[in-house]
């Protein structure tokens, strides 16, 4: 991870992949459009670098599974799990992290890859 973030590559993660889905305004999905229950795969966090790296030291991290749980009473903030945890985020917060619809995952959570 050090090495990640050391390379200044924070918010540009996977953008090399393809399968983004997008809204149908064109703009990429992001974490807070999640319905309760809906899972989905993060891709990439375009925050400044210290947030980044709280986010995947709470297991935000490139290629693992998220699922949106549940939603305080006015909505903001809102419950995720992500690698065995509930983790609350304000949703000015998942505006910033892009996902994709999850293909395939193993029992870890994170993705399969080729």
């Amino acid at each position: 991870m050090a090495s990640f973030l050391s390379q200044g590559n924070f918010n540009t993660v996977s953008s090399n992949r393809t399968g983004v889905e997008r809204l149908n305004n064109g703009s990429a999905l992001t974490l807070d459009r999640l319905g309760d229950g809906e899972e989905a795969i993060l891709d990439r966090i375009d925050l400044p670098e210290d947030d980044v790296r709280r986010l995947m030291e709470l297991g935000f991290l490139p290629g693992t599974l998220i699922v949106a749980a549940r939603r305080s009473p006015f909505g903001d903030p809102r419950v995720f799990r992500v690698d065995g945890s509930e983790v609350a985020l304000r949703r000015e917060t998942a505006e910033h992290l892009y996902i994709r619809s999850h293909q395939t995952v193993t029992e870890s959570g994170h993705e399969q890859l080729p």
